[in-house]
């Protein structure tokens, strides 16, 4: 008989007061019979974006800026076997959460992410989502924005985030790498917007992503690095 789990999903918002609603509305179309909790963990310290959530049964946390932090606070608050560390804009397909519990009936996975796919019409942006889903299948290390998922166990036992400004995903991966814990990369598409590539332009945030990617690659620190992106926030 399968061996049943409870999810825990983790969003760290900052300023998203216009489309958390839209967002946590996307989620009520999860397709699962496992249980799962939602928990909005805010890093302002206006609390501008849990202020307005209007759907009671979701678990809201104030806490300090910083997405490593915000995941942290959601983690230490969360019931479930599963943690699904999942950013604002983006979204999950229906049957996420039944491919996460077939997946992880093998015990020898601790976890895993999925897919990258960008809304997008560009091309370029297509091609970067391509891009980091091979680099992910290749290096194990996926990033954030593909919705890292992992065994409660195995994440309290690696101490959770980092606090860094930036790089916190990819250093949590480092970490699961050398105490051998194995990961799938999941054919299946999560589906992020381009909002950040249209704020910011896009073939500046893409030299500046790859770069600074890069640099981080080569052990530079990710506190010298993070001066180089605008909003120093999340």
């Amino acid at each position: 008989m399968p061996e049943s789990f409870r999810f825990s999903i983790i969003i760290p918002v900052l300023h998203e007061s216009e489309i958390i609603n839209a967002h946590l509305e996307s989620l009520k179309k999860i397709e699962t019979d496992e249980p799962f909790e939602i928990i909005v963990v805010d890093g302002s310290p206006a609390l501008d974006t849990i202020k307005v959530i209007t759907d009671k049964t979701i678990i809201t946390i104030p806490s300090q800026q910083g997405r490593g932090r915000q995941m942290n606070a959601g983690a230490a608050r969360a019931t479930g076997d599963i943690l699904v560390f999942l950013h604002v804009d983006t979204f999950l397909p229906t049957n996420a959460l039944v491919l996460i519990h077939k997946h992880l009936q093998n015990h020898q996975l601790v976890g895993g992410a999925f897919t990258l796919r960008i809304r997008s019409h560009n091309p370029l942006l297509r091609m970067i989502a391509a891009f980091s889903t091979l680099r992910s299948q290749i290096t194990r290390a996926p990033y954030g924005d593909q919705t890292i998922f992992l065994r409660k166990t195995s994440f309290d036992a690696l101490g959770g985030y980092w606090d860094i400004p930036l790089m916190e995903d990819v250093e949590l991966m480092r970490r699961l790498k050398k105490k051998k814990g194995k990961i799938i990369i999941l054919p299946n598409p999560v589906i992020t917007s381009d909002r950040r590539w249209n704020q910011e332009g896009l073939l500046y945030t893409t030299l500046r992503d790859s770069i600074i990617i890069t640099l981080y690659w080569c052990g530079i620190p990710a506190e010298k690095l993070a001066k180089f992106y605008p909003w120093q926030e999340q």
